[in-house]
This record gives C-alpha cells, sequence and structure tokens, in this order.
C-alpha cells in the first residue's frame, strides 16, 4: 500500500470516529453488506461491540454475497454446500459510519466488504468489482466522476383490493394522486413532509442529494445526487439513499419502490449514470461542443455501444427490469447517442464545455449501482483504449429513426454467461456467480403459474 492509500485510509479512519464521538449515546450498530442485488444484508450489533469489528472484522457466510432475490442460497454458484457454506471475514469500509438518523434510539450504520479466504478482498464483491475498474482508470491517470440519479415510486402502505400497489393519498386532498404532471411544483408541495424527511436524513448522514423531481408517473419521484470524483463513493451514497427513501417512507406511513415497471400503463423507474472524465491536470476529457465534440467523448460512447449487449444484465437484472423496454416511454430501446436528447441511451445533457458529460440511461432503478456503474465505466474505458467510432448522433426521435430494440431476460443471461468482455473485465469467478444467480432467478421465475394464465387458459382450453 502506498503512502498516499495509507494517508487516505487515516482521513477515512479519523472520518469514522469523529461520527462515533457526535454519537456519544450511541446503543446499536447495522452492519451492512451489499450482496449482487444490491440488497443490503448483514447484522446488527450493540455499540460496545463496535471496537471489535474495527479490529477483527464480523463473520458472514460466503453465499450471502449471491443469494437470490429471494434470500435462497444459489448452490450453482459454487459458494453454499459445496464449501461446506463457509463464513467469510467481512471488514469496515472506512469511513462509512453513518447515524441512522430514522431510528427512535441512538444507531448508526456501516458498509462492509467481505474478504477472500486469504485476507485479500473478495473478488466477485460488487463494490471490489467496481474498484478495480476505477484502479484502471487511475493507471491511465484518469479520473471518472460521477453522479446518480434515481427514480422511484411512493405507494401506499396497503395494496388495492386486486392485490397490487396503489398510489398514496394525498396529504393536502385526501384523494390518491391518479395524474401525471411531470415536474409539477405542486405534486412536490403535496409531499414535502416526505421530501423535506429525506433531505433531513441525508444531511444527516453526509448524503449529498441536491434535487428532487416529480416524474412522469402519479406518485413517482427522483432524487439526485451531486457528482463525486469518487466513484466508489458515489455509488455508496446511492445505496445508502435507497435505504433512506425506503425508511423514511415506512415511517410515514407509505412504501417506497425501486421497481423497475410497477405499473404496465405507467413510467417506468431508471438509474442514469452522469459520467466525466479527468486527466492527471485536471481537465475534463470530454470538454468540446455540439458542431465539435471531444474524439475521447465518441470514443467512450462507441465501447458502451459495443458492451451493451454483453452488460445488458448489470442494467436489467430481474424479469420485471424488461417491462420497462417499451416504446415512446424515454426508456432506450437502442445502443443510440445524441446531444441534449432523451430519446437515446448515451445522452449528452445540455452545458458548457468544461462540464461535459455522458448520461447513461439504460439501467433501471432495480439494477445495484455499484455493477451498473462499473458497466459504464468499464464500457468507456474500453473504448477510449480501442478508439472506436459510435456513428453520428441522432437529432430528433431516436425511436423513429433506429431499430427499436426490447431485450430478454433469458437472452442476457446467455449474453453475460458467454461475455469474453465481462470475464476480462470483471473476472471469471464474478461472471460465472453473477451468472448463475441470475439463471437461477429465472428458473424459478418460469415456474410459477401467473394470474394471468389462469384468466386467460382455466376455462378456455
Amino acid at each position: 500500500m502506498t503512502a498516499r492509500s495509507d494517508a487516505s485510509d487515516d482521513a477515512l479512519r479519523a472520518r469514522d470516529a469523529a461520527t462515533l464521538a457526535s454519537l456519544p449515546d450511541l446503543e446499536s450498530v447495522d452492519l451492512l453488506l451489499p450482496d449482487m442485488n444490491g440488497l443490503l444484508r448483514g447484522k446488527r450489533i450493540t455499540a460496545d461491540a463496535l471496537d471489535k469489528i474495527y479490529r477483527d472484522g464480523v463473520c458472514l457466510p460466503m453465499s450471502l454475497i449471491a443469494t437470490d432475490i429471494t434470500g435462497n442460497t444459489v448452490e450453482e454458484t459454487g459458494l453454499g454446500y459445496d464449501i461446506g457454506d463457509e463464513d467469510r471475514i467481512c471488514r469496515p469500509v472506512p469511513g462509512s459510519l453513518r447515524p441512522v438518523p430514522w431510528s427512535p434510539r441512538p444507531m448508526a450504520q456501516l458498509l462492509l466488504a467481505m474478504e477472500d479466504g486469504h485476507g485479500g478482498v473478495f473478488e466477485a464483491n460488487p463494490r471490489e468489482v467496481l474498484r478495480r475498474v476505477v484502479q484502471r482508470f487511475t493507471e491511465k491517470g484518469l479520473t471518472p466522476v460521477v453522479a446518480i440519479e434515481l427514480e422511484f415510486y411512493l405507494f401506499d402502505r396497503l395494496p388495492g383490493i386486486d392485490g397490487r400497489p396503489q398510489t398514496a393519498v394525498n396529504p393536502n386532498t385526501g384523494a390518491r394522486n391518479a395524474s401525471t404532471q411531470v415536474y409539477y411544483m405542486e405534486d412536490l408541495d403535496d409531499n414535502r413532509g416526505f421530501i423535506d424527511a429525506v433531505s433531513r436524513a441525508c444531511q444527516a448522514q453526509d448524503i449529498p442529494a441536491d434535487t428532487a423531481v416529480a416524474e412522469y408517473a402519479p406518485g413517482q419521484f427522483e432524487i439526485n445526487l451531486k457528482h463525486r470524483a469518487d466513484a466508489v463513493r458515489a455509488c455508496d451514497e446511492a445505496v445508502m439513499l435507497k435505504r433512506t427513501i425506503k425508511a423514511v417512507a415506512q415511517q410515514q406511513g407509505l412504501q417506497a419502490s425501486f421497481m423497475a415497471k410497477p405499473h404496465v400503463d405507467q413510467a417506468g423507474s431508471g438509474l442514469h449514470v452522469h459520467v466525466s472524465v479527468l486527466d492527471r491536470e485536471g481537465h475534463n476529457i470530454f470538454a468540446g461542443s455540439e458542431a465539435a465534440p471531444a474524439d475521447t467523448l465518441r470514443h467512450a460512447i462507441g465501447g458502451l455501444q459495443r458492451s451493451a449487449r454483453d452488460t445488458m444484465l448489470l442494467f436489467a437484472p430481474h424479469a420485471n427490469s424488461y417491462r420497462r423496454y417499451v416504446l415512446n416511454a424515454f426508456v432506450p430501446l437502442g445502443d443510440t447517442w445524441g446531444f441534449n436528447n432523451r430519446t437515446v441511451a448515451m445522452r449528452i445533457p445540455h452545458s458548457d464545455a468544461k462540464n461535459a458529460r455522458i448520461e447513461h440511461r439504460i439501467a433501471g432503478a432495480d439494477a445495484n449501482v455499484y455493477l451498473a456503474c462499473a458497466a459504464v465505466l468499464a464500457g468507456m474505458l474500453h473504448g477510449l483504449e480501442q478508439q472506436f467510432d459510435p456513428g453520428p448522433p441522432i437529432v430528433g426521435n431516436a425511436y423513429e429513426q433506429t431499430e427499436n430494440r426490447s431485450p430478454y431476460w433469458r437472452q442476457s443471461i446467455d449474453d453475460f454467461l458467454a461475455s469474453d468482455f465481462i470475464a476480462s473485465q470483471f473476472g471469471e469467478r464474478f461472471r460465472h456467480i453473477y451468472g448463475q444467480q441470475k439463471l437461477k432467478e429465472l428458473r424459478s421465475f418460469e415456474t410459477q403459474v401467473t394470474d394471468l394464465e389462469y384468466a386467460w387458459y382455466l376455462r378456455a382450453v
């Protein structure tokens, strides 16, 4: 470890110490390990056990990293019975200790990183997958600057009579939200209690949330995070933002969901990743204009195009993810790019040259943010290295000018498991574990008999 990284770790440990000092009456700590689906697994400990965690770590089953979406071990990954369901040491992520402001009693939370069996970091840990991609940028004297945007729905805590989620009751009108008013300020005013509570909780945790928007469906919102010249930290903060939004909603008798497509007739929820790249002198290598885009910008987009099929499973990991890819819903249906254009996959937002960036719009809000960000950065770096040509930018409606493709879960799993790009960028072991996890989920999903099948076939055939 270099002197520079030692100094950085010392600063992060000092930040944790300062957080701990600000919580003199601390009673308990949640130890959080994000799994491959982005779910937070771990343990809750008493505050007096925290010193031991920093010193010795905590044991958790290795299989937790790749449990399926229902919480079951996926034996096909090789992390279950094959290795005796072994424990692995998980150690605190320096600098990640934060208060839990919604807790009725003094409480903190701490991110964990899982080790392998030899004292190193487990290579298939999603956070480690992202860290390795960022390290390759660093080795080239480049720094990705990342900002995360997350869309979600606010639902009533109780489902409707049909058993499906229903929009929450508007606290001002007493009626359920039924209209779509994108960017409508009254929707923000009506939900001020929720939004203000999320804002306060973010401030208490040093989560840089700076924008809230009413989105394109009743009860749908977006909260944006400020950009960071530390992609891993940006994703840490996105993980904690999701936890905050869910917890505040629950506290207010609501349910927040990051499901990609909860309503067939309403907008889906996306995860948009904004990325610019700085050189050693701190200059944005994408700086340019619509009339004269930087070659580096074009090459990075070319890499994203060529890796899109290989990485689709990281952007759309679940069965429901693929419901989102429908026509005329501001969801990309091809590997298109363009300036100030929300119908393309890789959008270059309106900005001055200094702030030129790529907004990657393919991922759903249900994606693991570490893995989605890793896929975006790996594709960009591949394009920079190979100097791919992305073709001309789309001007106008991309849906009318290009072939529209609606991806399928099974095809994405097959593409992922066969991908040399995934193996070279993220490692063969990660490809195997993540691919087998998703294959098991697909097979389990396909064994279920749905209500629609009863409605269509039970009497008719």
